[in-house]
């Protein structure tokens, strides 16, 4: 089975849409196999947002996933990684499909309410940063 990492970022957790989030992966037929909170630090954000040093909007973002804790977890089932990003919809809301999270409550591009792994190769990579193998259950 596939894994991916969602985080339930700031905006979020501030406005009380983590359940509602966590719900909508799982109605897709994925199970949450780790889940924990969290307030990212600098380094951790760095890390995690790597492919991004650089841009104009690098140090926003940084700043911003670590404002306020957020939820970090692996999903896991078919298609995982397709199921969670198609769940989620376009990273700009106003660009999002219809139905999708960020399109019904995400305000910009940049608070888009969750990230999830873009591909298979990065989820693998991702999921080691916020958790250990044996923070993750099989069941």
């Amino acid at each position: 089975m596939e894994k991916s990492l969602v985080l339930i970022k700031p905006d979020a957790m501030q406005r009380g849409l983590a359940g509602t989030i966590i719900s909508r992966i799982e109605k897709q037929g994925l199970k949450s196999v780790a889940l924990k909170m969290l307030h990212m630090d600098q380094a951790l954000a760095r890390r995690h947002y790597a492919i991004h040093a650089g841009k104009p909007f690098f140090e926003d973002l940084i700043e911003f996933i670590t404002s306020t804790p957020i939820i970090a977890i692996v999903f896991e089932g078919k298609d995982a990684v397709d199921v969670i990003r198609k769940t989620m919809g376009g990273t700009d809301p106003a660009k999002a499909g219809p139905g999708t999270i960020r399109a019904e409550f995400g305000t910009d591009i940049q608070q888009n309410l969750v990230h999830g792994s873009d591909s298979v190769e990065t989820a693998g990579t991702e999921i080691k940063l916020f958790f250990t193998d044996d923070e993750i259950y099989d069941y």
